[in-house]
């Protein structure tokens, strides 16, 4: 068998899908004999049919089910490649890395941070796109994400960025915490409480205050949480890289020793494209990203909210 003409599978791919050589015509801008005839020369090339002509219908036999499932296959993976490959001609251009990040992520922890980086790195500039969903980072034109979960997303690599499996503790801004002060943990059932009823509940019953927790709002997003509570709008139950800079910089304070345990911990990835592994730009942002994590692991230890 002679090499399969390549410029005949995108044609095989149409037809096969839709079953028709004028609808393929159609999606492809071809005519329908320039369809046929790359089918045509497609079967002569492989040595078996493909498709079985019924009236206007053309269906795949056995053969050809089976090539299909190689061909989507081989192109979604050139596809793939093409896609990278652009990402990457474009930020080599410009020296840009796209992130994608949630908007709380980016808020408490990666922004303030963002000045080391430019004198670090003031020839490669980084875009953030902030988002609470879960974006395809090749469709989007996005080179790496940083995304709380497992670590298992297809198609993508994913390192580990940070693992911190910290209690949820009661922070509050310093004017809230002068007034409860004297009167812990008791005094936090009279000060208006900011999350999810369900956490508060539990951390009531472990302080052993007997009052109802009954929060004055829930939100999805807690970098917002945080910033109400800077605001003395409310007490909130908080762990993780989130407080770091707030608790350094005094814009909130922990109230008491009490600590809810969480059995889950928090686990952030670095994740990105295989073809993009060995990219100079991700290699520096990815050891830079360990850096800070270090530094904020070793300050949130120096708190006493995390083993050294």
């Amino acid at each position: 068998m002679s090499r399969i003409p390549l410029q005949s599978l995108p044609a095989f791919k149409a037809v096969a899908e839709l079953e028709n050589m004028r609808a393929a015509a159609a999606l492809l801008h071809l005519t329908p004999s320039a369809i046929s005839q790359q089918i045509n020369k497609l079967e002569e090339r492989l040595g078996f049919a493909v498709f079985a002509r019924q009236g206007r219908r053309v269906l795949l036999n056995d053969a050809g089910k089976l090539l299909l499932r190689s061909v989507e296959a081989a192109l979604n993976e050139i596809e793939q490649g093409v896609q990278a490959a652009a990402a990457i001609a474009n930020a080599q251009a410009r020296t840009v890395v796209r992130i994608t990040v949630v908007p709380s992520f980016a808020q408490r922890w990666l922004l303030p941070r963002l000045a080391r980086w430019r004198s670090l790195h003031p020839d490669i500039r980084l875009q953030i796109d902030t988002t609470q969903q879960t974006v395809d980072l090749q469709r989007t034109g996005l080179h790496v994400g940083i995304r709380a979960g497992s670590g298992t997303w297809a198609g993508l690599s994913a390192e580990a960025l940070c693992d911190l499996d910290l209690p949820l503790c009661v922070l509050a801004c310093r004017e809230a915490a002068q007034r409860v002060a004297g009167n812990l943990p008791a005094a936090i059932a009279s000060e208006s409480l900011l999350g999810d009823p369900e956490l508060w509940a539990s951390w009531f019953q472990l302080a052993g205050i007997a009052s109802e927790a009954q929060p004055a709002a829930t939100f999805a997003d807690s970098g917002l949480m945080l910033q109400a509570a800077e605001q003395d709008i409310g007490l909130v139950l908080a762990r993780g890289l989130y407080t770091v800079d707030a608790l350094r910089d005094g814009r909130l304070v922990q109230l008491t020793s009490v600590v809810l345990p969480i059995p889950s911990p928090q686990r952030f990835f670095l994740v990105f494209p295989p073809s993009l592994q060995d990219w100079p730009p991700l290699t520096a942002l990815r050891a830079w990203l360990l850096e800070e994590v270090r530094l904020s692991r070793v300050e949130l230890a120096e708190r006493g909210l995390l083993p050294p």
